[in-house]
């Protein structure tokens, strides 16, 4: 029987590879903020976020794992707070509703669900972590990532990844390039696949325009991926030698548990694209945030989906599994803190040469006014790197000029170049998208010592920014 506690904690499990559902509407609350009026300094506190983020684990591992979620708690309110008494307690109020209603709620909603149906999916019998099947593994969650999400074929895939390689002595590589390739990369081809591009369907991109224009990017990323991780995950096994007894038992054959929930997986991406084909007018404004009959409605079903997996699906796959809510809890509390705190900043973005950031915004326009895709491709890349990737693909896309149709075509390098940017760079930390976090945390639920955040960053930085580098000067140069 589950716990009482357990099931009090289904509300915080909302946590989603969409985060572009929610994201146009949490800009608009940003943008209520005059950023050219804003001093820099009241990013500090999202800058907090983020160091605490990156150094105190490593520095006091034991205290971040038990009072994580107040640090990041404490920051939230070092940006609440002074907000509340320069613009009055009402517009503190606005603020932290409106960031609730319309950005982390929606967004926490699609993650958890996702988290949820995938993890009552089980992929009975022991699989080898060789070179080759490590490979075809992160291969084929590269191809689920595009028509599922990048959170749905992270859940589905990064449990059997670690059973098949907990043998081994090496195995937080697998990891890292698991991230690379299917917790980002892979998810560049559909709206589906990021938040991102969902959120630039929203705003008028049609849905096959990012596999027209983006699929050779995205091949010569992952295939590039996918050769150095075979490489150097076969360097490795080589290395290792004989390898200990498996630990997980052998089974005859190899078979899905719970296929139940591909059918609510199936469920969840029609409730993504139906939302975003079909608004159906606004049916309720909540502290400015206009919530449309559409929106509402995916919300509604993500949370039936959700439920039927937990209650009515069989529960034997997801104890397989080692389910916990332990991961989904993590990112839930530091993604609320981070979406909070990120308010102004994308404010003082959105205000362009006139804000505070008006280097940033000036350096991805050419002396004669064009854009410049290189410039695009990095600074989207880069920030979407530390800030949530979706509104930050929102602010080159209105800086662009913000016209779907003018961007799809005379402009096409451009909405390349910010898509390309804001989906890929993801990668290049663990806060540049949900499902690193996810991934971090059930990998070292399992016993994989994963990076720290700069060592991490340090993968990213030598594997990573040299394909970047390349991508740079064969397509927005």
């Amino acid at each position: 029987m589950r716990p009482p506690r357990r099931r009090l904690r289904i509300p915080a499990w909302a946590a989603a590879a969409a985060a572009g559902l929610a994201a146009a509407p949490g800009a608009a609350s940003a943008a209520a903020l005059d950023g050219g009026a804003l001093s820099a300094a009241w990013g500090l506190p999202f800058a907090g976020v983020l160091l605490s983020i990156a150094l105190v684990p490593l520095l006091a591992p034991r205290f971040w794992h038990h009072h994580f979620g107040k640090v990041v708690a404490g920051w939230a309110l070092a940006f609440l707070l002074p907000f509340a008494v320069v613009f009055g307690p009402a517009a503190a109020a606005t603020g932290f509703v409106h960031a609730l209603v319309a950005e982390y709620l929606p967004f926490i909603l699609l993650v958890g669900t996702l988290y949820v149906v995938a993890g009552g999916i089980y992929l009975r019998g022991n699989l080898h972590g060789s070179p080759a099947l490590n490979t075809g593994l992160l291969a084929t969650g590269a191809l689920l990532a595009s028509v599922m999400g990048t959170t749905g074929a992270s859940m589905l895939l990064i449990r059997p990844l670690i059973r098949a390689n907990d043998n081994r002595r090496h195995n937080a590589h697998v990891v890292v390039f698991f991230i690379f390739v299917v917790s980002n990369a892979g998810g560049s081809l559909t709206p589906l696949g990021d938040p991102p591009l969902f959120l630039g369907f929203l705003k008028g991109v049609s849905f096959g325009w990012t596999l027209q224009h983006l699929w050779p990017q995205t091949l010569f990323l992952v295939a590039g991926l996918l050769a150095i991780f075979w490489l150097l995950d076969g360097w490795l096994y080589r290395r290792e030698g004989v390898t200990p007894i498996d630990p997980t038992p052998d089974t005859p054959r190899l078979a899905i548990d719970g296929g139940v929930n591909l059918l609510l997986l199936a469920g969840v991406v029609g409730l993504v694209l139906m939302s975003g084909l079909w608004h159906g007018g606004i049916a309720v404004v909540v502290a400015g945030a206009e919530l449309s009959w559409g929106g509402l409605l995916r919300d509604a079903g993500l949370l039936l989906l959700a439920a039927a997996s937990l209650r009515l699906a069989p529960q034997a796959p997801r104890a397989a599994n080692g389910f916990t809510w332990a991961p989904m809890a993590e990112v839930a509390k530091l993604f609320a803190a981070i979406f909070l705190t990120i308010i102004p900043v994308i404010a003082m973005l959105r205000a362009g040469t006139q804000g505070p950031f008006a280097a940033v915004v000036a350096a991805v326009t050419g002396p004669d006014g064009q854009p410049l895709p290189a410039m695009y491709f990095w600074a989207s890349g880069l920030l979407s790197s530390f800030l949530d990737n979706a509104p930050t693909y929102l602010v080159f896309f209105n800086t662009a000029g913000g016209d779907a149709a003018a961007l799809m075509t005379t402009l096409a390098p451009t909405l390349a170049a910010i898509s390309a940017g804001s989906v890929f760079m993801g990668a290049n930390t663990y806060i540049g998208n949900a499902p690193n976090l996810m991934v971090k945390a059930i990998a070292e639920e399992r016993g994989v010592a994963m990076p720290s955040f700069f060592g991490y960053m340090a993968w990213s930085g030598a594997v990573l920014l040299p394909l970047f580098a390349l991508m740079t000067w064969v397509w927005f140069r």
